[in-house]
């Protein structure tokens, strides 16, 4: 689990790294390849890891001759990181957003539906998070809702990777579903020239959300985009209602001034771990309302004589302003919880 530099999310977690898509721009590949596999620093001993089709299983990592993790064994070849699964509740206490397999395609053919579903239920077991996942095989989302192994959950969004007009994306009415038009490769049609969704799989808007970011890196054949293929695209996000997300990438191209950084609502939310709300949330004594402590009126009682005042209970603004007078002797003192 790492703080990411990926600018729609908080987070990444990849249980699963690597891919067989092979596509010609993509960055994981290339930070596979750098930081992967090379024998003169570890011993790759066969008992710690096993193959399932075409993933490689490890249900511990491997280490370097200096006793440290190695990352991506393997590369990029696909390799499920099973002891990586309990790393959602010891890594970030609080609500994130978080990326899931940002180093993978999950749902690529190659990974078995058993490692999905473990995946998906370590995600249901830390329900503080909000989870995005992302593939290029919107096909296996339909495939898993099929055989009812698809959550249907507030904090689960399903997400298509397309770069033109032809790529097919996974929109449900029941689901979150959001688009990353990454890197875009060509102009996508306006909404007025589809005449349904059904004879276009364009389909704007039926999704939740739209992500738009441009090649990076130094390939010598890297599309640079038209300030127009965005523009159309967020001009008829805005007729729907949808929120747009441009990613740095796109900065240059449609001026400093004109970057949208919208998130839907669900995604602006995160919530506290129940350690983080016992620390800084309480509810009022007189009505129950819980608020965070440092918004509320702390009441302190001091049992003895020259003794620091300890916490009694709290109070709301509102309730505290009802009260006429909580101060009945020297030993109680009001004061909010930051001063």
């Amino acid at each position: 689990m790492n703080k990411t530099k990926i600018d729609w999310c908080d987070a990444t977690w990849n249980p699963v790294t690597g891919c067989l898509h092979g596509c010609t721009y993509c960055y994981a590949a290339a930070i596979a390849h750098r930081f992967g596999n090379d024998h003169r620093l570890y011993e790759c001993r066969t008992e710690e890891y096993r193959r399932s089709g075409r993933i490689y299983i490890l249900d511990k990592p491997m280490k370097n001759y200096e006793g440290k993790d190695v990352v991506y064994p393997f590369e990029f070849a696909p390799t499920y990181h099973r002891y990586r699964l309990n790393e959602l509740e010891s890594k970030f206490k609080n609500g994130t957003n978080i990326f899931v397999c940002s180093m993978a395609d999950l749902f690529g053919e190659w990974v078995p539906d058993k490692v999905i579903s473990e995946i998906f239920e370590a995600c249901i077991n830390t329900p503080r998070h909000n989870y995005l996942f992302l593939t290029k095989n919107p096909k296996r989302y339909e495939d898993l809702m099929r055989i009812g192994k698809l959550p249907k959950r507030d904090n689960f969004w399903y997400g298509t990777t397309v770069t033109a007009q032809e790529n097919k994306f996974f929109v449900n009415g029941e689901y979150n579903t959001f688009v990353s038009i990454e890197p875009i490769q060509g102009a996508f049609p306006r909404a007025y020239e589809v005449e349904t969704d059904e004879k276009h799989i364009w389909g704007l808007k039926r999704t939740n959300w739209i992500i738009i970011g441009a090649e990076t890196g130094t390939y010598r054949k890297k599309v640079i985009p038209k300030s127009e293929w965005i523009t159309n695209i967020v001009m008829d996000a805005m007729t729907y209602g949808l929120p747009v997300f441009l990613k740095d990438s796109v900065e240059e191209i449609v001026g400093k001034g004109k970057m949208l950084r919208e998130m839907p609502e669900r995604l602006r939310v995160h919530e506290m771990s129940e350690t983080n709300k016992k620390r800084f949330r309480g509810r009022c004594k007189m009505c129950g309302k819980e608020s965070e402590l440092k918004e509320m009126i702390a009441v302190l009682k001091r049992n003895k004589r020259g003794e620091s005042a300890k916490q009694w209970f709290y109070l709301c603004d509102d309730c505290f302003m009802l009260t006429d007078k909580l101060v009945s002797d020297g030993d109680i003192e009001i004061r909010r919880r930051n001063e």
